[in-house]
């Protein structure tokens, strides 16, 4: 190759300094054989291409230092001109605010200078306020500037519909704002559909009680027995909008408490009469009371029966009413059970026999015996004094089918003190107590589900895109690399050739 360079030099030099040089220049390149010209122009070519890479090179190195230098100065400036901008000096409050109340939002800006402020619902996208000027047509929104640098947003008379994201703004560029959330809570409300209204079903049916409320959060609801009585057994669902009972019977009667609460005060509740027909049944515990001449005697039945019944005594198919010798009486226990009493002042011989209590109502009759008989006088009972007892001496085991005047008794040996049970009406497989009540479950308890309130809370961040000019020195680095490995490559073929 330092030959080919020495040898072009030669023939350069020559063709300046002979008059004839021009045709002996073209005489000698013609006398070049075609290999070596191939390889003048080769190189020649290279070190220009090494020449453009360089200059390439040096003219990315500059581009690369200016944009940083340009970067350097433009975030300085951005720091002078955020410094000087409007800033907010605390946050949006949250608010939970009952309905028919006021909310009261606050926005507090330092630095405002000659910027507008301005308060939108964001969910709508309405503007609310301008500065000092209500924009909105809601007649319960008011703006206020207070003490230079808080803005307050006051809605009177808060309605459910006001809940949501409110946003204070800033016309700055680009704009500037917060937002707060307002949560409306609504005290729980008992809907009148479908909520159950009193009923009235027969004994031995199923029942199902429904209650439903509205309210924000969500009420919770619970059932409870009027008076702070024990739910019966049989009952379920007891914390939900339904409330059930399987086979009713007349210890289910009363009246039930819907309450629903879900910590707004007040909660509420309404009251659901559960009545249970069944037709008439008579416990007798003394079916055979002995009495002496002159005695004072007093005679007793219990019934029950819903609807109210009527209750009577007959002695011989004949009513009787009250009198000097007769005193009926009744006592109302509770709406379905009744205590009669039939009292004697003075027994005679007539007033021994079958007497009879009897209790009818819409759904059924029936009746139950007492047989008075005669005790012989006896030297003690004739020096004491006459007194007013009630002879307790055997228990009966009565069974009944109503709506007849029939009862069916066992022999009297199996009379027994122990024998509590009346089996009254149809196909009942209820036992019953010595007082008239079954067993019931009052395991049952109150609660009281608390309701909590959330409050979400949102950012806005804007976000600038500063990668342009990154992107574009990294484009050209990368092209000026590829262009000296061409270069370098295009060099070592030459070299290779020449020899």
């Amino acid at each position: 190759m330092v030959q080919n360079c020495t040898e072009l030099h030669r023939i350069a030099h020559t063709s300046e300094n002979d008059s004839g040089g021009g045709n002996a220049t073209m005489a000698r390149m013609t006398t070049m054989p075609p290999q070596r010209v191939r390889m003048e122009f080769l190189h020649w070519s290279t070190i220009a291409l090494v020449i453009v890479a360089y200059v390439l090179n040096a003219t990315h190195i500059f581009a690369t230092a200016q944009g940083e230098q340009d970067d350097a100065i433009e975030e300085t400036n951005s720091y002078i001109l955020d410094k000087d901008l409007p800033k907010f000096g605390e946050p949006i409050q949250n608010l939970t605010v009952p309905v028919g109340r006021e909310a009261v939002l606050t926005c507090v800006i330092n630095n405002l200078q000659t910027y507008k402020v301005a308060w939108l619902r964001v969910d709508t996208q309405t503007i609310l306020t301008i500065q000092t000027h209500v924009i909105t047509k809601n007649h319960r929104m008011t703006i206020a500037h207070v003490e230079g640098r808080a803005w307050v947003l006051r809605i009177r008379d808060v309605k459910e519909s006001d809940k949501g994201w409110y946003m204070c703004q800033v016309n700055t560029d680009p704009m500037r704002n917060q937002i707060g959330y307002l949560n409306v809570v609504v005290p729980p409300n008992i809907l009148d559909y479908p909520t159950s209204t009193d009923m009235v079903v027969r004994e031995g049916s199923n029942v199902t009680l429904k209650c439903a409320a509205s309210g924000s959060p969500t009420p919770s609801i619970i059932w409870r027995r009027e008076g702070n009585e024990p739910i019966s057994a049989g009952a379920t669902s007891l914390n939900s909008s339904t409330f059930s009972i399987s086979r009713v019977n007349r210890l289910h009667m009363g009246a039930y408490l819907c309450i629903a609460s879900n910590g707004i005060p007040p909660s509420v509740s309404k009251r659901v009469m559960l009545i249970v027909h069944f037709p008439p049944m008579i416990w007798i515990q003394d079916q055979l009371v002995g009495a002496a001449l002159g005695q004072r005697l007093t005679l007793e039945c219990q019934s029950e029966a819903y609807p109210r019944s009527i209750n009577y005594w007959m002695k011989n198919d004949t009513i009787i009413t009250q009198g000097k010798h007769f005193e009926p009486s009744i006592k109302e226990i509770n709406s379905y059970k009744v205590v009669m009493k039939l009292t004697i002042k003075d027994i005679n011989i007539a007033d021994f026999g079958t007497y009879k209590c009897v209790v009818k109502n819409s759904l059924g009759e029936t009746d139950g015996s007492i047989k008075v008989y005669h005790i012989p006088s006896t030297t003690t009972i004739a020096t004491s004094p006459p007194a007013t007892t009630t002879v307790a001496t055997t228990t009966e085991t009565v069974f009944r089918k109503n709506y007849k005047n029939k009862i069916y008794r066992p022999p009297l040996d199996d009379y027994s003190s122990s024998s509590n049970k009346i089996i009254g009406i149809e196909d009942s497989s209820e036992t019953w107590n010595i007082d008239g009540t079954i067993e019931k479950d009052r395991d049952h308890r109150y609660r009281d589900n608390g309701a909590s309130f959330t409050e979400d809370q949102r950012e806005k961040e804007a976000f600038v895109d500063t990668e342009g000019n990154s992107r574009a020195c990294s484009h050209g680095w990368s092209t000026g690399y590829i262009l000296l490995v061409a270069v370098s490559f295009m060099i070592i073929l030459s070299v290779i050739r020449c020899r």
